[in-house]
C-alpha cells in the first residue's frame, strides 16, 4: 500500500467529503480527537504507539491519478468532488501524545485541526495505525512487567494478521519492552536487534540430533542457542552437554538452549540441573511456545529457571484484548465546540489538553482540560508535532519511545502494574471549565430537542 494514499479510507469518508464540497464547507476548519472510550479488561493503562506512521501518512497524503480514476469509475462522485480529491494534501495541525507514553480512557491521543475535508478523509487510517499499534505496545508492556527483569523477544510475525501488521507489531513490541524481534525486515527498517535459534526441521534434517547441534554450533561458534525438544527434551540437554565438551577445544561456545513445548516448569528445572551438572552453568534457558504475560507469571512464580522468553501469537494479536475500540470524533468546528450525546458514547467537546499531575516521583492522576487551560506543577501530554502540514521538529526515534515507555511505567502507581484489575483504576479528572462546557452543550441540545 502506498504511504499517504488518500483512498485508504472508508467509503463514507469520501461521500461525506463530497457533501462538504457541494455545501461549500470543505475548507472550514475543524478539530477531531482520536481516543479510546474505555480500556478493555483487564487493561489498566495503554502505551501509545503508531504516531510515527501517522505523521508519515499525513506528510504524504494525496490521491494520485490512478486512485482518482478509480474513484471516478465508481460513478458516485461529481466533478467538483473529484477536483477537490485531486488537490488533497494535509495542511493542518497535529497535536499528539508521544509514542511510549501511557494513556487512559477518553484522553485524546491525537488531535487534528485541519480543513474539514482533510480531517475527515484521514480518519480510517489514523484509527487503523494508532489503534493496532497501541494495542500491541500495551500488551508488550504487560509481558515486560511479567518477565520481572528478564528479557523477551517478539516472535509474532508468522501469526500476525498480514505483513503490515507484523512490521508494526515488531516496532510496537520494542516500544513496550521487547528486547528484539525475529522478523528480519523489521530489524532492517527500524534498527531492532534480531533474535533466532533454529527450528525442529533443522534438527530433523540430520540423522543424529548431536550432528545437528555440532553443525549449528560450528556455524555460529561465538555463542549459539540449541533447540532441544525435537525428540526428548532432557536427553537433548544431555546431548548439548556432550557436544559442548567435544567442541570447547575448538573455541565453540554453547550460549544456551531453547524449550518450545511440554511442561516448561518441570522441564526448565530438570534441564537446568543437567546443564549445571555438565559444566554449562552459564548457559541460558530460553523458552517459547504460546506464551503470554499470564503464563510467564505462572512459570516464574513456580521457580522456573528461565532466563528469557519468545512471545509470539499472544503478543502480535493481543489475544486477550484483540482490539481497543479507538474512535475519532469531531470536537469543534467554525461554529464552536461540538458534542455527541448518543447513549454510552458521549464525547468531550472542544480542543483539549491532558495534564499529568505527580505526587513525588509517581503519577497521581490526570486532568483533561480545555486546550488553553494550564495546571501548575503538572505536565502537558499533548504536543504540537505538525503545523501547516510540516513537522515541528526532528522525528523521535523508536529508541526514544522505548525509553519513554520504561519511564512512564516506572512512574505509575504500583497497583496499575498488576495483570488483573484488583484495585481502583487510575483517576482521570475533568477541569471545571470542561465540565461546565459539557453541561452547557448537553442542556442546549436537550432544550433544542424539546422545543
Amino acid at each position: 500500500m502506498r504511504v499517504g494514499s488518500g483512498i485508504f479510507t472508508d467509503f463514507y469518508e469520501l461521500t461525506m467529503a463530497a457533501g462538504y464540497v457541494r455545501e461549500g464547507i470543505a475548507d472550514d476548519v475543524a478539530t477531531f480527537d482520536l481516543f479510546v472510550r474505555r480500556l478493555p479488561d483487564p487493561r489498566q493503562y495503554l502505551v501509545v504507539a503508531g504516531l510515527a506512521d501517522v505523521l508519515d501518512h499525513l506528510e504524504n497524503l494525496s490521491i494520485n491519478p490512478d486512485e482518482l480514476a478509480f474513484l471516478e469509475s465508481t460513478g458516485r462522485f461529481a466533478d467538483d468532488a473529484l477536483d477537490a480529491f485531486s488537490q488533497l494534501h494535509f495542511t493542518g495541525e497535529v497535536r499528539a501524545i508521544a509514542e511510549g507514553e501511557v494513556v487512559f480512557a477518553n484522553e485524546p491521543i491525537v488531535s487534528i485541526t485541519a480543513s474539514l475535508i482533510e480531517a475527515q478523509i484521514i480518519e480510517t487510517r489514523l484509527i487503523n495505525l494508532v489503534g493496532s499499534q497501541t494495542m500491541v505496545a500495551s500488551k508488550a508492556a504487560r509481558v515486560a512487567t511479567a518477565c520481572a527483569g528478564r528479557s523477551f523477544v517478539d516472535f509474532s510475525a508468522r501469526r500476525d494478521h498480514g505483513g503490515d501488521a507484523a512490521m508494526q507489531a515488531a516496532r510496537s513490541a520494542w516500544i513496550g519492552g521487547a528486547a528484539g524481534t525475529s522478523l528480519v525486515s523489521a530489524g532492517q527498517r527500524y534498527g531492532l536487534p534480531l533474535s533466532g535459534t533454529m527450528a525442529h526441521a533443522y534438527v530433523m534434517s540430520f540423522d543424529d540430533e548431536r550432528d545437528a547441534f555440532r553443525a549449528f554450533a560450528r556455524t555460529f561458534p561465538d555463542g549459539t542457542t540449541l533447540l532441544i525438544d525435537t525428540y526428548d527434551t532432557e536427553e537433548g540437554a544431555r546431548r548439548v552437554v556432550e557436544v559442548a565438551a567435544e567442541l570447547a577445544g575448538a573455541g565453540v561456545r554453547i550460549a544456551g538452549v531453547r524449550l518450545d513445548s511440554g511442561d516448561l516448569l518441570r522441564l526448565s528445572k530438570s534441564v537446568r540441573q543437567i546443564l549445571d551438572h555438565g559444566g554449562l552453568d552459564d548457559a541460558a534457558i530460553f523458552a517459547s511456545g504460546d506464551l503470554d504475560e499470564y503464563r510467564i507469571t505462572e512459570l516464574l512464580a513456580g521457580g522456573a529457571p528461565i532466563d528469557s522468553f519468545g512471545v509470539g501469537t499472544q503478543l502480535g494479536t493481543s489475544a486477550d484484548a484483540p482490539n481497543l475500540g479507538a474512535v475519532y470524533k469531531l470536537v469543534a468546528d467554525e461554529s464552536g465546540p461540538k458534542i455527541k450525546l448518543a447513549e454510552d458514547k458521549v464525547t468531550l467537546p472542544a480542543a483539549k489538553q491532558v495534564w499529568r499531575v505527580p505526587v513525588g516521583d509517581t503519577s497521581h492522576h490526570d486532568v483533561i482540560t480545555l486546550a488553553d487551560e494550564t495546571i501548575d506543577g503538572a505536565r502537558p501530554l499533548l504536543e504540537r508535532v505538525l503545523a501547516d502540514g510540516e513537522r515541528t521538529g526532528p522525528a523521535p526515534t523508536v529508541d526514544d519511545a522505548k525509553a519513554r515507555c520504561a519511564a512512564a511505567l516506572a512512574d505509575l502507581p504500583s497497583r496499575l502494574l498488576t495483570l488483573q484489575q484488583r484495585e481502583r483504576p487510575y483517576e482521570v479528572r475533568r477541569s471545571g471549565a470542561l465540565e461546565s462546557l459539557l453541561a452547557e452543550l448537553t442542556a442546549r441540545h436537550r432544550d433544542a430537542k424539546s422545543s
